[in-house]
């Protein structure tokens, strides 16, 4: 296998958590809602998932232990946000703090414990000889490909359907999509649950499928790094993959780095995705400076019927 190969293998294994995070926050944030949580939701979607697969030995039961408490942090951040129009930001910085906390403290029963199993994977037999799709594709776990497939579906839903139409209708100009009929704060609850679901999901899949063992704090920042793929996406599925992708090839080559023996300290190249990260989004708002950005045009503000904007 050639080394362009083991990157893109890696890329998709790295990137696949950062997938699912940017997805949710794409459905929450296109809804109006900005979501600054995703660090502490994927880390307690980590631990909880550890907990409950080692404790169960069950992948399905660990799933939905992670569903559970994304939902209930979910409706405390839409209860927030949407129901008492509390600050939006500060909300989702409350959010990454208590996720952060309360993942250490109960992370410490688990930590260093190897998970009994992992996520199954798709043997695709019949790529086994097609030359860099058999290696990069024919063996990838069912998370990966659920991630594929909700790239997918969340493009067609939001560009495709009358329910796409209505998230951004409710993102953009809340006001007209209620004179339009549209319930505009339930639809924002729906999306704020199902969004901090995925997010969840990719601690989930961080902890059982690239890294299958609790260390505090082992989402290393990537929950912001997902904040920041929802802006080099703009707010788009199908650019959130690729953008996703390229911060896991980052990662990666900074490690292949390190493997041929290279005198750069490993800090430094552990750096390689987050400076790339920061240059990336200096040069889209250099470019964008003058054009409209994708941004939803309501996007944190609360929304208070028959209010005039």
């Amino acid at each position: 296998m050639d080394t362009f190969t083991q990157i893109v293998i890696a890329a998709i294994s790295s990137g696949t958590p950062l997938l699912f995070a940017a997805l949710g926050g794409i459905l929450i944030e296109r809804s109006g809602i900005i979501q600054l949580g995703a660090e502490g939701i994927m880390l307690l979607g980590a631990v909880i998932s550890c907990m409950t697969f080692i404790h169960t030995g069950s992948l399905p039961l660990a799933l939905l232990a992670v569903a559970g408490i994304s939902i209930a942090l979910g409706l405390v951040h839409a209860f927030l946000t949407v129901t008492l129009r509390a600050n939006q930001t500060v909300s989702g910085l409350a959010m990454t703090l208590f996720g952060t906390g309360l993942s250490a403290y109960l992370g410490k029963s688990v930590a260093g414990t190897p998970i009994p199993g992992s996520v199954p994977k798709l043997d695709l037999s019949f790529l086994d000889g097609v030359p860099f799709l058999g290696d990069v594709f024919g063996h990838l776990n069912v998370l990966t490909w659920f991630s594929f497939a909700l790239v997918v579906i969340l493009h067609l839903f939001i560009h495709r359907t009358s329910w796409g139409l209505h998230l951004r209708a409710i993102g953009d100009n809340p006001a007209t999509a209620d004179v339009m009929g549209i319930r505009v704060q339930t639809l924002r609850y729906g999306y704020v649950i199902v969004g901090t679901i995925l997010i969840g999901l990719a601690g989930a899949d961080m902890l059982l499928a690239y890294s299958p063992t609790w260390t505090e704090g082992m989402t290393a920042g990537r929950g912001w790094i997902a904040v920041a793929l929802i802006i080099f996406a703009r707010w788009n599925p199908v650019r959130a993959l690729l953008c996703a992708y390229f911060f896991g090839a980052m990662d990666t080559i900074g490690f292949k780095i390190q493997l041929i023996g290279s005198e750069i300290p490993s800090y430094f190249l552990k750096m390689i995705p987050y400076i790339v990260t920061i240059l990336v989004l200096m040069y889209l708002g250099w470019r964008s400076r003058n054009k409209l950005s994708g941004t939803p045009q309501s996007l944190g503000l609360p929304y208070i019927r028959e209010q005039r904007f």
